[in-house]
């Protein structure tokens, strides 16, 4: 089975990245969609099948507690999991996103077998191509 991915950064190169070491774990993925806010995030999710959400926490426009916000309000988080990527380790604001839905925390840096991990602990076991 291939996941449609949708990362979330304001940065193209952490974007790139991100996509790149999914690719490295050997996730199969169908469609890898990007998004450089929240907001941006939200309309792609209102358009297209999203199995899995990559995204940041500090952004422009609509920062990822906001975007994890408006998706517990639509009960959203239900259904897709959201996967935070942050340089921010802060414990309490980690756990406080947890309460909120969101399923994993993957800190920057982070290497394909992290992914891989947190991946398979939200998705399970998934063959790989």
């Amino acid at each position: 089975m291939a996941y449609n991915v949708l990362i979330v950064d304001d940065s193209s190169v952490v974007r790139s990245v991100i996509g790149k070491t999914i690719t490295l774990a050997r996730i199969p993925v169908g469609e890898t969609f990007y998004a450089e806010n929240g907001k941006e995030a939200l309309a792609v999710l209102d358009d297209q099948w999203i199995d899995i959400v990559f995204a940041d926490i500090n952004m422009p426009v609509m920062s990822g507690v906001e975007m994890v916000d408006h998706m517990v309000e639509n009960g959203m988080i239900e259904t897709v999991p959201v996967v935070i990527v942050s340089t921010e380790g802060s414990a309490t604001r980690i756990e406080q996103l947890k309460e909120k839905g969101v399923k994993g925390y993957v800190r920057k840096p982070f290497t394909p077998e992290k992914v891989r991990e947190v991946f398979k602990e939200i998705l399970g076991d998934h063959d790989e191509e």
